[in-house]
Formats: structure tokens, sequence, C-alpha cells
């Protein structure tokens, strides 16, 4: 077959909802394109817990701390996941992980950003993991069977994340005064960001239309964001707490909530290094990496050690 007759071979066959597997034919743009996908999904998880550690030794409770914890623990999880899922696409975990301590590889923003406060605690995961529900869900239905089916488990138990963050947010909303403004003022250091997240407009998105065709992605970036928005909005109201967004209307006309405009340049220069966090994270997981490389040497060596020692057994049972 020709090129052309593979690539309309596997067109209809998205077309038609079929899944694409790790030895199926694909077009190396849309192996590239998901190795960018799920890598970067893989680092935000990574790269995600590191807000959140920083509060686990000064959690409030004992409860909230092992909540925390196994919260924590859920992130690592569905980073080793998706690092896997990425694997069947032919590129090592090795290299993902030199990319991302390199600067190449991008992870979400919003994980540049710190947590000052317990009440950002409970942001993050009303409305970090609330939006990464939004955007993961539909990857459910992703085209590519790996990716699709490691995302069931992340978004159960992402789900998990927000109503604990929500939990967090509501017993400060109606405890003290106190408590209620650190509720507030963590809701207005995330809001923005958290919209943002969903990524650049339709027309200013260069990955979006195309991962849409292949059925990698199944809505766009403002499809899903005000999505988002419609969802969260109530729960900020029966919180009691008020959206920091002058502009915030319900449109009658469209059955949507209107926003004020984003600050773009704010998320691109987040994304391009200049976050108040940006370094620091990449310090950590750098730091982390290193440290972890005898384990890493231990487990080849072990490894190759019981290889040789399987061939020695076979070839003496022959």
């Amino acid at each position: 077959m020709t090129s052309a007759t593979e690539e309309a071979r596997f067109q209809a066959h998205i077309d038609a909802e079929g899944k694409i597997e790790p030895k199926d034919w694909m077009p190396e743009a849309y192996r590239k394109s998901l190795v960018r996908q799920i890598s970067q999904h893989a680092h935000s998880e990574y790269v995600g817990m590191l807000p959140e550690s920083n509060w686990l030794r000064r959690a409030p409770t004992l409860r909230r701390k092992a909540a925390l914890m196994a919260k924590i623990q859920d992130e690592a999880g569905h980073g080793l996941y998706l690092y896997s899922a990425a694997e069947t696409l032919g590129t090592s975990r090795d290299e993902m992980y030199r990319d991302l301590l390199s600067g190449k590889a991008k992870y979400s923003s919003i994980f540049n950003y710190p947590t000052l406060t317990w009440a950002d605690i409970g942001a993050v995961g009303w409305l970090v993991d609330g939006a990464a529900i939004t955007n993961q869900v539909p990857l459910c239905r992703c085209s590519y069977g790996p990716y699709a089916r490691a995302m069931v488990r992340v978004c159960k138990e992402e789900s998990f994340h927000q109503r604990q963050g929500f939990q967090i947010m509501l017993g400060m909303a109606h405890g003290s005064p106190q408590q209620k403004a650190m509720a507030q003022d963590a809701l207005n250091r995330w809001w923005w960001p958290s919209i943002a997240m969903f990524g650049p407009p339709d027309g200013e998105s260069k990955h979006s239309a195309q991962s849409m065709a292949w059925k990698i992605k199944r809505h766009s970036n403002d499809e899903l964001r005000q999505r988002f928005i419609d969802m969260t909005i109530p729960q900020a109201d029966f919180l009691g707490l008020r959206i920091p967004d002058d502009d915030l209307k319900f449109n009658e006309e469209t059955g949507h909530y209107d926003i004020g405009p984003i600050d773009w340049d704010d998320f691109w220069a987040v994304v391009n290094g200049e976050g108040q966090c940006n370094t620091d994270r990449l310090a950590a997981r750098q730091k982390a990496h290193d440290e972890g490389a005898w384990v890493r040497e231990a487990a080849t060596a072990y490894a190759a050690k019981r290889a040789a020692r399987k061939a020695a057994e076979r070839i003496a049972a022959e």
C-alpha cells in the first residue's frame, strides 16, 4: 500500500471510533503528537506532587495529612501509568526524564504557582483537579488505546481529589472569618491560572485542530474551558465565595457564563520559565533524579543478574 492509502485507512478507522494499538500502523506525526501530549501529561503529574508536598508536614490534622499523602501517592501512580503509555510509542522513560529536566519538555504551567496557605491545598484540589477532570474525562475515549485505558483509572482518582479539595474549601468557607478570608484569598490566586490551564484560545492553539481530527482530543480548548466555568461558578456560590472577576455574568442568550479577559501574557511567561516556582520545581525533580540513581543502578544490575541466571539454567536444562 502507498502511504496515502495507509493514511486513508488509518483515518477511516479512527472516524469509525476504532482504537489504535501500539503495533498498528500510524503516521509519524500522530505518534509524535501522542508522545508530546502523553509525556507532558506524565510530567505534569510528576511535578504536580511538589506544591502539595509543601504542606504534607504542616497539614492541620492527622486525617488531613493522611488524605493528602494518599493524593500525592495517586499522582505518582498517574505519572507511572502515563510514562508507560508513552513508552508503547517507542520512546524511553529515560529520554522523557531528560527532556523534562533539560527544560525541553513542558508540563502544566499551573504547578509553577506557590501554595502559600493550607487553603491553597483546597483550591488546588477543587479548581486544578476539577479543571483536569474536565479535560481528561474525554481522553478516556482517545483514539490511542493505551492512553484511553490509562485515563479511566486516572479520572476516577482525580474525582476523589476534586472532592477532597472542595471539602477543604467548604470547611474553611464555613469556619471562622479568618478561615473564610483565607479560602477567598486562595480562590483569588488560583481562579485565573485554573481557567488558563485549558490552553490558548482555539484560534491560537497550534495542535488542537489536528488532535481533534485524530480524536486524540474530543473538544476544543475553549469548549472545555466554558464547561469548567459553568460547572464551577455555582459551586463557588454554594461555598459563599466570590469569583474574582468583575466582568462575570450569566448570558441568558447562550446559557453560559461570560468572563473577563484572561491574562495570556502571564500564562505564556510561566510556560516559558518565568513563573514564581519554575526553577524550584525543576531543581527538586533534578535532585530526586540524582538521589535515586543508586536505586535505578541496583534494579538494573539485579535484572541483568537474574536474566543471566535464567539463561544459564535454560542452557543447563538443554
